[in-house]
């Protein structure tokens, strides 16, 4: 699903208008009922509704949908702040047909002394303004944005909440924003829905398809996109009937250190539970037993050294190479990386330690092989790219890195964001709260390698990984609820996780 910025959802809305064809006041009709419905199936006529509306089309939206919740017999109270001295045209279309009705409860509110008593009982649906705003709110609006906020009541924003930028919000007061339960958006997500700082006034929220005109939106260009299912399901290849272990590529992952041992186990699990061919394992000497024990699958590559990753084998054996699950940092590990990173010409993952070492010696990213997948949480970005002024910003960061160096970039998270070399975005739907622990990074790694060597490109190998990831989390969650939730768990559901995918 692409997503659009917010002008040029004004321009698909205008070319909707023009070539389907249909009125705007139509249009805003069409929309409305699609809130109209949603309601119905979530609420009961016992529930009683307090609409907050602006002077624009996000305005006219809610008064709509108060007209057909008032038809229907709900329970409604209108709120109109006057803020200008005229309302957009469907605005006061929709107004007059709200007042043609018997038995509406519309209100003005002019002044604070307007504000009404909001119970936390109530049901209270923003729609004060839409996407359109360029500037943070204040004055009266800001100060009813505060009692709605303060009040407890269930809150429903249509399309965005009042206050909230759709893309960039670092020169916002996200405070005061309206901070909505759910947020239903029309068409498709806004852009500001998928950053963690704005979590707070979106909610959780849902898209609502109003029918915008598909041509316009397949020919309109943007560098976002929202992955679905279907997509990742077609990137998948076949097994062959007649395929052996070496028709789906060696993996070579680099891992572990003394005390560390477990990330090598986590990764070469999943690198395993993802479709490898075969699997070496390099790792220190002292964890030979350890691996061999834990994961009997795996071939064993041994350091010389007892403790650290120092050396590496002939590349030539493996079809792709990870690098980071509980390496260390230590000088021996940081030169024994350097020079691999200027032999390799494999396809490659770097995670973890990879990321802190590429972070603390900056000269090294010349040397990533062009559609190297690097992997780094929030802290390990930083430490690569430095500090950001907002999550807007942080992305633009990705985005221009991916693209100056030619690799992709997983940035870890809530909508885990790829970016590839022509600077494209895509956020991630799957994964939940309880896959933040320990070594959920090194099971990304093991099946991002595994596909790596089965011969996926970067792009499709890291929307693949990181989308069955979180879908195995999100299984295991279902099962075990998210606070026990561990690595481990994610591995195991592995199997469930593909084959819900291929089926």
């Amino acid at each position: 699903m692409k997503i659009f910025c917010s002008k040029q959802i004004t321009q698909i809305d205008a070319y909707t208008i023009q070539k389907e064809p249909i009125a705007s006041i139509d249009l805003m009709e069409r929309a409305a009922s699609k809130l109209f419905r949603w309601i119905c199936e979530h609420y009961s006529r016992q529930q009683n509704f307090k609409i907050f509306v602006g002077p624009g089309n996000n305005g006219g939206d809610g008064l709509t949908l108060a007209r057909m919740l008032v038809e229907a017999k709900f329970k409604v109270d209108v709120y109109l702040i006057k803020i200008s001295k005229e309302l957009s045209p469907d605005c006061q279309i929709n107004l007059n047909r709200l007042k043609s009705l018997d038995g509406v409860s519309i209100s003005e509110i002019t002044n604070g002394d307007d504000f009404p008593t909001i119970s936390e009982n109530c049901l209270v649906i923003d729609a004060l303004f839409g996407s359109g705003l360029s500037r943070p709110l204040g004055g009266l609006v800001k100060d009813l944005v505060k009692l709605i906020n303060d009040s407890k009541a269930k809150l429903i924003a249509i399309d965005i909440p009042s206050g909230l930028f759709g893309e960039d919000n670092s020169a916002n007061d996200i405070s005061n924003c309206i901070h909505a339960d759910f947020t239903l958006s029309f068409q498709f997500p806004k852009l500001s829905f998928l950053f963690p700082e704005n979590a707070e006034c979106v909610g959780d929220w849902e898209v609502l398809p109003i029918g915008l005109h598909p041509e316009v939106i397949d020919k309109t260009e943007s560098p976002y996109q929202f992955i679905e299912e279907s997509y990742i399901r077609g990137l998948l290849k076949t097994r062959s009937r007649f395929s052996h272990k070496g028709s789906y590529g060696h993996a070579l992952l680099i891992s572990g250190s003394y005390g560390k041992m477990g990330a090598a186990i986590l990764a070469s699990k999943a690198c395993l539970r993802s479709g490898v061919g075969l699997l070496s394992t390099h790792i220190p000497r002292l964890g030979y037993d350890i691996m061999q024990t834990a994961v009997p699958e795996a071939m064993v590559n041994m350091d010389r050294s007892d403790l650290i990753f120092t050396e590496y084998p002939d590349l030539a054996n493996f079809e792709a190479i990870g690098i980071g699950p509980g390496l260390d940092t230590k000088c021996n590990s940081v030169k024994a990386m350097e020079e691999l990173l200027k032999e390799c010409d494999k396809p490659l993952v770097l995670d973890a330690d990879a990321l802190n070492i590429l972070g603390a010696h900056a000269e090294m990213k010349k040397n990533l092989p062009q559609g190297t997948v690097l992997t780094p949480h929030m802290k390990e970005f930083e430490r690569m790219l430095g500090k950001s002024k907002g999550a807007f910003d942080r992305n633009e960061k990705q985005r221009a890195f991916s693209r100056d160096q030619s690799l992709v970039m997983v940035l870890k998270g809530a909508f885990t964001t790829i970016t590839d070399e022509n600077g494209r975005c895509y956020f991630n739907p799957t994964g939940n709260p309880g896959m933040a622990t320990a070594g959920s990074g090194d099971v990304l790694t093991g099946i991002i390698l595994s596909l790596l060597a089965q011969g996926y490109s970067s792009i499709h190998a890291a929307l693949i990984g990181v989308y069955i990831h979180g879908l195995a989390g999100d299984l295991a969650a279902e099962e075990l609820g998210q606070d026990a939730l561990i690595a481990s768990d994610i591995v195991n559901y592995l199997p469930c996780a593909w084959r819900k995918l291929r089926s």
